[in-house]
């Protein structure tokens, strides 16, 4: 079985996941992912002028980003 992808929430911040991912739109249309990126952020303060991407408008517009989940012990 293969290794599961890895998604690190940045405090106040994007979704970091790598870039071997692949994003499609509500249609189901694939959303390029930029060249030459080992990973991506995708936005989640719903201020980007790139969505799904970061454009760092997360830093100007107030965003906080809800409580941490309770971490897990393995």
């Amino acid at each position: 079985m293969a290794d599961p992808i890895t998604i690190r929430c940045r405090e106040n911040g994007p979704l970091v996941v790598p870039a071997t991912i692949k994003i499609q739109d509500h249609l189901g249309n694939d959303i390029p992912i930029p060249q030459g990126k080992d990973v991506v952020a995708l936005c989640r303060c719903g201020h980007s002028n790139n969505k799904p991407f970061c454009d760092g408008s997360h830093r100007t517009c107030g965003f906080l980003s809800a409580a941490a989940p309770p971490v897990s012990k393995p």
